[in-house]
């Protein structure tokens, strides 16, 4: 169930990271454009750079459940087929306790308790966490960078999501992981 579960996550990553790869070809091409016009639109390079921030953190923990993560096996290639199993699982409890981890970080740095605390009253809520993460805009686009950094706690999520089911053995199959 969990395998499932985790598969589905990973196939709806690696459509959202598609699609943001084929917008920050079609935002870098107007960005041409329009420069290449004398009429640049500066907000094009900003949401650029965080179409490819979503991206990647998208593309890393889906390569998270399919076992296309870089990997330096120069040691665990002369190892025993027992120790290889050994060490893919000790390495599959990191890549989870890395996971929770980033999960606690976001959970520390949004603090949606305090948030809710202060009756969702931003003045109030920096004023008793000095946490300004709810008031700091994005240079040109005008939102609210929280919505941009959001895509830690989808990354968190995912690579929990996926850490479990390696670690349980309900990770993509031996095939996906090869091709």
């Amino acid at each position: 169930m969990i395998g499932r579960i985790s598969a589905v996550w990973a196939r709806c990553e690696l459509a959202l990271a598609a699609c943001l790869a084929v917008s920050i070809t079609a935002l870098i091409l107007l960005n041409v454009v329009t420069r290449s016009l004398g009429a640049a639109l500066f907000w094009v390079d900003e949401l650029a750079i965080y179409a490819m921030a979503w991206m990647a953190f998208l593309g890393a923990s889906a390569a998270v459940h399919f076992g296309h993560s870089v990997a330096v096996t120069i040691l665990t290639d002369t190892l025993p087929l027992a120790l290889q199993k050994i060490a893919a699982k000790l390495v599959d409890g990191i890549v989870l306790g890395f996971a929770l981890a980033m999960l606690w970080f976001c959970w520390r740095w949004y603090a949606p308790l305090a948030l809710i605390q202060s009756g969702f009253d931003l003045a109030a809520f920096q004023g008793a966490t000095f946490n300004f993460v709810y008031a700091e805009p994005t240079t040109t686009l005008g939102l609210q960078k929280h919505w941009v950094w959001s895509v830690m706690w989808v990354f968190a999520l995912g690579m929990t999501l996926h850490g479990f089911a390696n670690l349980i053995g309900q990770g993509a199959n031996p095939e996906d992981k090869r091709s």
